[in-house]
């Protein structure tokens, strides 16, 4: 393993330790590289909303999550200075859905990550885009 992979690994065992809200939802990190990160989460019965479906909130919460591990693979202390999603279709209980994070610009303290949603039937479920800020400090020493 290379020293990027290497801290990106430590980044994401760091933070997901100390993350009880993605673990709650039982969010797990299936992998994560310098600058993206997969994450998956399956739909229970307490996460559909009214409408019979993934409460949208969740969704968010599951990118948002694969968006954290991208932006702090580098080492450095990172977090969400803003963030959007569109819905494309729903999720739904028993769904296994994957969030998959890819930075796309990284320069001075700021980054802009796009992370796609999809069930386990490879169907489009959201678009996510986060901008990240670097903030002092880093989460892992190189």
């Amino acid at each position: 393993m290379d020293h990027s992979q290497r801290i990106a690994k430590l980044a994401a065992d760091k933070l997901y330790g100390s993350d009880q809200a993605s673990q709650m939802l039982g969010m797990a990190i299936e992998s994560v590289s310098p600058g993206c990160a997969r994450v998956t989460m399956r739909v229970r019965a307490d996460m559909v909303n009214g409408h019979g479906i993934c409460h949208g909130g969740l969704i968010f919460a599951l990118a948002d999550s694969a968006f954290a591990f991208a932006c702090n693979s580098h080492g450095d202390n990172t977090v969400a200075a803003g963030a959007a999603i569109e819905f494309l279709a729903p999720g739904r209980e028993g769904d296994l859905l994957t969030a998959s994070a890819s930075e796309r610009w990284r320069v001075g303290r700021s980054g802009i990550y796009e992370i796609e949603v999809r069930n386990d039937r490879d169907e489009a479920i959201a678009l996510f885009r986060g901008r990240s800020h670097q903030v002092a400090g880093r989460l892992v020493d190189e």
